[in-house]
C-alpha cells in the first residue's frame, strides 16, 4: 500500500488491501451478530458486510495459498513466513465459512457483495494495484488476473451454497 500510495492516486487505495480487508469485514460481521443493531438501516448494512466477509475471506485465503504454492511451481523460493502465510490464509477461509451459519445475509446482500469483489478485481488487474506476486509469477500476471476473477466467482458461489446450506440446520 505505501508504493501505492507514492505512485497511484489517492481513490485507488480503497482497492488496495485485499486481506487486510476481508479481515476486517469478518470482524466487523462478528460485531454485527454480537451487538445486533436496532434499526434496519444498519442491520442491511450489516448484511452486506457479512456477505463481503464471507466472500472476501474465502477468496483471497484460497488465492493466497495458492499464489504461493504457484510461486513456488515457477522455481520461486520458499521462505518460513510462506507457511505461516499458508496456515493464516487456510483459516480465514475455512472460519468464513464455518461461521456463514451466524450470519443474517441473503442473495441480494451477497450480489452486493459479490460485485464489490468483481470490481476490486478489475481495479487491481487494470491498475496494476493487485496484491504482492512473487518474482516468479510477474511473468504470469495474465493467468494470476484469470484465476483470480474465477476465484471470485467461485467465492460467491461457495458463500451462496454455505448460507443455504446453514439455513437448512
Amino acid at each position: 500500500m505505501k508504493l501505492t500510495l507514492v505512485e497511484q492516486p489517492m481513490w485507488q487505495i480503497v482497492f488496495v488491501p485485499d486481506s487486510p480487508t476481508a479481515s476486517l469485514f469478518f470482524t466487523l460481521a462478528l460485531l454485527w451478530v454480537l451487538y445486533p443493531p436496532r434499526s434496519i438501516i444498519i442491520k442491511r448494512i450489516g448484511h452486506v458486510i457479512q456477505a463481503l466477509a464471507v466472500v472476501t475471506s474465502v477468496k483471497y485465503g484460497v488465492w493466497a495459498v495458492s499464489i504461493i504454492f504457484a510461486g513456488w511451481m515457477q522455481g520461486g523460493t520458499q521462505h518460513w513466513q510462506d507457511w505461516m502465510l499458508i496456515a493464516s490464509h487456510s483459516a480465514m477461509a475455512i472460519e468464513a465459512l464455518i461461521y456463514v451459519r451466524f450470519f443474517g445475509f441473503r442473495w441480494a446482500a451477497l450480489v452486493v457483495a459479490g460485485l464489490w469483489t468483481l470490481l476490486n478485481d478489475t481495479m487491481d488487474y487494470t491498475y496494476d494495484i493487485y496484491p504482492w506476486l512473487p518474482a516468479s509469477l510477474y511473468d504470469h500476471v495474465d493467468g494470476v488476473r484469470n484465476f483470480t476473477f474465477g476465484l471470485t466467482l467461485v467465492s460467491i458461489l461457495c458463500a451462496w451454497l454455505a448460507l443455504r446450506q446453514a439455513k437448512r440446520t
